[in-house]
């Protein structure tokens, strides 16, 4: 199967990019825009999801969300933005390449990406603690 996002770091798809580092790129979705300036930021390199992202890549990539999102603001007048990603197959990832959607939001802009609903899942008994002993390995 051929990941798009890889096949447009190798110049071998069309995108409208908006900017190239040596280990990200950020463009405009093919499909459509959630706000004026919606972008989206993937590593060069490619991987499926947060899981099995090379770190280095990782914070390039998150390094030019920052500064997408400021840009967003100097120059689109944003008030601020969301940040959303998908990873894994029960996230409703639809392009397995890892990437963030930025989206410029304005006060009264009219639309939310803020999840509506909870999910069905019952509750984790000890979370934290399973969390924080797993972090702390």
């Amino acid at each position: 199967m051929v990941c798009v996002f890889c096949e447009i770091v190798a110049r071998k798809a069309p995108a409208v990019v908006v900017h190239r580092s040596d280990r990200a790129i950020a463009l405009l979705p093919r499909d459509g825009l959630l706000a004026p300036g919606h972008c989206l930021v993937a590593p060069l390199t490619h991987s499926t999801d947060l899981f099995d992202v090379d770190p280095e890549a990782l914070n390039a990539t998150m390094l030019l969300v920052k500064r997408l999102s400021q840009a967003m603001r100097a120059t689109l007048g944003a008030d601020a933005v969301n940040v959303l990603n998908a990873s894994g197959p029960h996230s409703e990832q639809s392009v397995f390449h890892l990437h963030f959607h930025v989206v410029p939001r304005w006060s009264g802009d009219g639309f939310t990406t803020w999840p509506t609903e909870r999910s069905r899942v019952r509750p984790i008994d000890d979370v934290e603690h399973r969390l924080s002993s797993w972090l702390e390995e």
